[in-house]
């Protein structure tokens, strides 16, 4: 790989070291949250570009676009939808994948080197490098560093873990041993520890599993098996409203406000935003240490509550076009974008919010991730321009939404029982229905073609891909009639 560009040597610093680091740490006392030196956060990635200029064409930046790419996919947070545009982009663009021998790479394991098709070492530098590292794992960032060069674009994707709880009970039910269990996500949240059970099959995916698939390690007290007999205490935590995301229109300005509206603290008289993941922790440094590991890793986490403002900002690091990160929603529940309308019963928006609480303060390690991210988020959404960024994600839409008029038979994600084309049909899983795409019939051969990406699920573009990068190989037999006649 050759030597370490400086703003990666902090990535050797693996995850696995931070329970040692934390004990010298701690010794230092605050001197952790002044954060010098190494740990700070890596600015190079917030510098702006030329704003995007809507035009009838494709708009074309003006620097060389980045294709050395490392995306984390984390689970339930609207990761297939950044995957299919991965799996789009690099197609078009000859780029090579580092693609696992089916479709994750060992997981729930951590990443291993080894798991990538194709990946030889002892091959001394003659094989092709790899230009995108996609799929499902859950990260090890020194074994990554044996497939992708150091200086690759690092990102991934959080989603607020009270949504992330309802979709992972639904998808995860049969899988989790502590889901299963639990008759309702209701049930489930009102006494967890009745049903979850550390290092039970399959119950990574009940708590904390962005944290999770992050690779971080978990407090000392969350790796017992017996852990706290008592679930959190919600010691007053913040009053954060996040707006919905939604894939219409926005009705409201974007504002950072109006995201979150933390409650005045007795200590300093002014707004000051604390989360839950102090809750029975006693290791808010060894919460900050992970965060600041992360920001010295990743050069940028979407939120899957502004999903298209994430994926113009991705767009903007990349130095893309807003073509290449326009595309359809992928592996999407039916029913998933439904909510509980503000003129809905008071009784129903009251347990809704009090789920909301409870989901929150059950993964306190993710609800830190995610304030945590959704913060950085709007530092660069200052840092691009509101109003650009308004600008940019009303054509990413407009975009978005003549594609879909154009190719998909009513313009939107159907029940899979309308899809009989398999190439198209996503694999069905959990309790809910995966919605797909049927694309119109009369379309030009170049539109179909174009079509058929957007509309192809992530484990048939894999295979797509998996079949391009390692063709079959066919052994013809040998004519032996003629070497044996007389």
């Amino acid at each position: 790989m050759g030597p370490l560009s400086p703003t990666r040597t902090m990535r050797l610093w693996g995850p696995r070291s931070l329970g040692v680091a934390l004990g010298v740490f701690m010794t230092i006392g605050f001197a952790l949250q002044l954060w010098g030196g190494p740990f700070q956060r890596r600015l190079p990635g917030l510098q702006l570009r030329q704003p995007w200029v809507p035009s009838r064409g494709p708009a074309v930046p003006s620097c060389p676009p980045r294709q050395r790419l490392v995306f984390l996919k984390t689970h339930k947070s609207g990761s297939s939808s950044v995957l299919s545009l991965l799996h789009r982009y690099g197609d078009r663009h000859g780029l090579r994948f580092a693609l696992p021998a089916r479709y994750q790479f060992g997981y729930p394991r951590l990443f291993q080197a080894s798991r990538v098709k194709g990946y030889h070492p002892e091959g001394g530098g003659t094989q092709p490098p790899f230009d995108i590292l996609c799929h499902h794992m859950r990260f090890n960032l020194k074994e990554v560093l044996q497939v992708m060069p150091s200086d690759s674009f690092f990102f991934s994707i959080v989603r607020d873990p009270a949504a992330l709880a309802r979709s992972a009970f639904s998808y995860y039910k049969s899988t989790s041993s502590a889901f299963r269990k639990a008759p309702s996500l209701a049930a489930f949240l009102a006494n967890p520890r009745a049903f979850y059970r550390p290092g039970a099959r399959g119950d990574h995916y009940a708590r904390n599993l962005l944290w999770f698939d992050f690779g971080l390690p978990f407090p000392p007290e969350m790796r017992t098996k017996r852990g706290n007999p008592h679930p959190p205490r919600d010691l007053n935590p913040p009053k954060l409203h996040v707006l919905p995301s939604g894939a219409g229109p926005r009705v409201h300005t974007l504002d950072p406000n109006a995201v979150f509206h933390p409650a005045p603290t007795a200590a300093d008289g002014h707004s000051q935003t604390s989360s839950p993941i102090t809750l029975d922790l006693g290791s808010s440094s060894f919460i900050q240490w992970s965060l600041a590991w992360l920001d010295s890793v990743f050069d940028l986490v979407l939120v899957a509550e502004y999903f298209d403002e994430s994926l113009v900002l991705l767009a903007d690091a990349l130095c893309w076009r807003l073509d290449d990160v326009v595309g359809f929603m992928h592996n999407a529940q039916a029913g998933s974008a439904q909510g509980t309308s503000a003129g809905s019963d008071g009784g129903l928006m009251a347990e809704k919010k009090h789920l909301t609480s409870r989901a929150r303060a059950w993964n306190n390690l993710d609800w830190a991730l995610y304030v945590h991210f959704n913060h950085s988020l709007w530092a660069r959404i200052k840092q691009y321009g509101q109003s650009r960024l308004e600008s940019a994600v009303a054509e990413l839409r407009a975009r978005r939404e003549a594609l879909a008029k154009h190719c998909l038979v009513g313009g939107e994600a159907l029940d899979p029982k309308y899809i009989t084309d398999q190439r198209f049909r996503p694999f069905q899983f959990g309790s809910g229905k995966v919605l797909g795409y049927v694309l119109q019939s009369g379309l030009s051969l170049h539109d179909q073609k174009e079509c058929e990406l957007l509309a192809t699920p992530e484990l048939q573009y894999k295979d797509k891909l998996d079949a391009k990068q390692f063709p079959p190989t066919v052994t013809l037999p040998l004519k032996t009639s003629r070497l044996f006649s007389p």
